[in-house]
């Protein structure tokens, strides 16, 4: 009996290991099954690859800032009592944008235009003397020495007048600096004061910018310049703008490379009316020093795996895994240089995901696409 039962207990437990074993076998079965079911595409999914200009040049990196800014500090020594301008507030040229005390300067240019009132009198009043100790010198009714007197107490009160005028005018100079006006047409960028701050002289008051002066200023790598001319197209990307390319030309190279990053500036002006309305932004790009014929992929065609890249090649109607190597990326179309892996001709899926496996059937959908328009045209008598 107990031997019996022993062998029941063995066969049990060995139909219990193998059940796993099916299940998995059905699995792998299923998968072969899926992985040798043909992909249908669709004759747009599929790149035939050509030769194609790429702009190859010194990769320039950088910022847009506006080429008309300025700063406004304080230039008298004073407390500020009115800001009228926000920060993005457009401002037209002369408009007010920060007050600052002027109470203390204006009695000095009172007491300086009284001073000049009375230096004037007393001009007048020697030079009137004077003309007339010249007349009785002449007729011979007053000495030399008298009239020599007069004329010099007329030129010490014109020492006086002139002083005097020199004073108030340096008062009203004065009382026009306690009023900071816009250079020019353009937009309040940074407000650094509010009322009642005390601003010594040279304090930041106020930012001013043109948005419509925008340009690239960019840093190029010393190795490259020598690839660097007045006039080259630069394309380029700008944070933010994500969606937009925008295009300039080198207007001017510094003559010396920056003694931190030994890179060298480059300004490029924006080509046409397309130019970001924000200063500050990040921008990269590649002046384009010369145009070569290369083999070109958009990253939604490429397949990484680490430091390696792959692409998805239809060949003799099978998918088929090949690595490639690529080389500089054009910030103009998005697009990377192939250099090895690929040859012109070779077709390649455009766009990836992860029903790809090497090997696998490619049925394009056009012909599977043409039973239902052929029973369209069946039905509808043609």
């Amino acid at each position: 009996m107990r031997h019996r039962l022993l062998v029941l207990a063995v066969a049990s437990a060995l139909i219990a290991c193998g059940k796993p074993s099916e299940k998995g076998a059905g699995e792998a079965q299923a998968a072969k099954a899926v992985a040798l079911k043909p992909l249908q595409v669709s004759p747009e999914d599929v790149l035939t690859l050509g030769l194609s200009q790429y702009a190859s040049g010194p990769v320039i990196t950088g910022s847009i800032q506006p080429e008309k800014r300025a700063d406004l500090r304080a230039e008298v020594q004073a407390v500020v009592l009115q800001v009228l301008k926000e920060n993005g507030e457009r401002v037209k040229r002369g408009d007010l944008l920060v007050r600052l005390d002027d109470s203390a300067i204006r009695e000095s240019l009172s007491s300086a235009e009284e001073a000049t009132r009375a230096a004037t009198q007393s001009f007048e009043q020697a030079e009137r003397q004077y003309q007339r100790m010249k007349t009785l010198q002449a007729q011979g009714m007053s000495s030399l020495q008298a009239m020599e007197d007069a004329e010099i107490r007329r030129n010490n009160t014109q020492s006086e007048l002139v002083a005097a005028k020199a004073r108030a005018a340096t008062a009203r100079q004065q009382l026009q600096r306690t009023e900071a006006r816009a250079p020019f047409d353009g937009i309040v960028s940074d407000r650094k004061v509010s009322a009642g701050d005390s601003a010594q002289i040279g304090k930041e008051l106020v930012k001013v910018i043109d948005p419509a002066s925008m340009r690239f200023e960019g840093l190029v790598s010393a190795d490259r310049m020598s690839e660097l001319k007045l006039g080259q197209t630069v394309f380029f990307k700008v944070n933010g703008y994500a969606q937009a390319d925008f295009q300039g030309q080198v207007r001017r190279i510094a003559p010396a490379a920056n003694p931190t990053t030994r890179q060298v500036e480059v300004l490029v002006g924006f080509a046409g009316e397309q130019q970001p309305g924000v200063a500050g932004l990040y921008a990269e790009g590649r002046v384009q020093s010369q145009s070569v014929s290369a083999l070109m992929l958009s990253d939604a065609a490429i397949q990484r795996e680490g430091d390696q890249a792959f692409a998805w090649a239809v060949k003799d109607g099978k998918l088929a895994k090949v690595a490639i190597k690529l080389g500089e990326r054009d910030e103009r179309q998005g697009l990377y240089q192939v250099n090895t892996g690929l040859k012109q001709g070779d077709q390649v899926l455009r766009h990836l995901n992860a029903a790809l496996s090497d090997g696998r059937p490619v049925q394009l959908a056009r012909a599977a696409a043409s039973a239902p328009a052929a029973a369209s045209a069946a039905r509808n008598g043609g």
